[in-house]
């Protein structure tokens, strides 16, 4: 199979900068209360519907993964770039991590209990965003729980804006488009949570997380 130019340019962009990504982000939930909250309703949120496996999809160095662990998930991990499985599995060898693609996972229909995507989309190219989703929609389970963060978009005209993310291109996303687009892959919205930017960040962008319900079946809850 021949992959997708993007995919391809930001993997190798990712394996190239693996080591100083680790070093920068694997504390990152330390200073941050409100990423720890919406990660413990997401992991609430699983076991409420029978505590199924999560996979963190485009996990990097596996930080987050290890979090989820943590707090009782049956995490794994996959990620594109060799390189961050890599260090991922030295940093924590007791959970599972593969390299792996999200527009073709290596997993079965319905097996998850929970995806987590966590800034893993704003390399995707708008027009390849929903085969994600619907591959998103196939391996979760019935009553399943998606969690995906990304920078906000300001201009509802444009849903989809190109931002100079310092790997590879990047696309920030209106985040009613973006529910929407979850609700035509059969995930509806449940919660969201924004968070403002700092007068010192860098860039000016809110911080989305959309906690999205795939629907029970015929007769059950969406």
């Amino acid at each position: 199979m021949i992959e997708h130019d993007a995919l391809s340019a930001t993997r190798e962009a990712y394996d190239a900068a693996a080591s100083t990504y680790a070093q920068l982000f694997r504390d990152s939930l330390r200073d941050s209360p409100l990423d720890r909250a919406i990660l413990g309703a997401f992991a609430e949120a699983v076991r409420a519907n029978g505590d199924g496996q999560v996979a963190d999809l485009g996990c990097g160095p596996g930080h987050i993964t290890a979090y989820l662990d943590e707090l009782g998930l049956a995490a794994c991990g996959v990620d594109a770039a060799p390189a961050m499985i890599k260090l991922a599995r030295q940093a924590y060898p007791g959970l599972r991590f593969d390299v792996g693609s999200m527009t073709a996972l290596n997993i079965a229909d319905g097996a998850l209990g929970g995806i987590l995507s966590r800034w893993s989309i704003i390399h995707t190219p708008p027009q390849e965003l929903p085969a994600i989703l619907a591959e998103f929609h196939r391996v979760l389970a019935p009553g399943g729980h998606l969690l995906i963060g990304f920078s906000a978009g300001d201009d509802p005209s444009h849903p989809a804006q190109v931002f100079d993310h310092a790997v590879a291109p990047a696309y920030r996303w209106w985040p009613d488009h973006l529910a929407a687009m979850l609700r035509e892959s059969g995930l509806a919205e449940v919660a969201r949570m924004v968070r403002e930017p700092q007068p010192t960040d860098r860039r000016q962008f809110q911080e989305i997380h959309l906690l999205a319900r795939k629907a029970q079946g015929r007769g059950g809850d969406s």
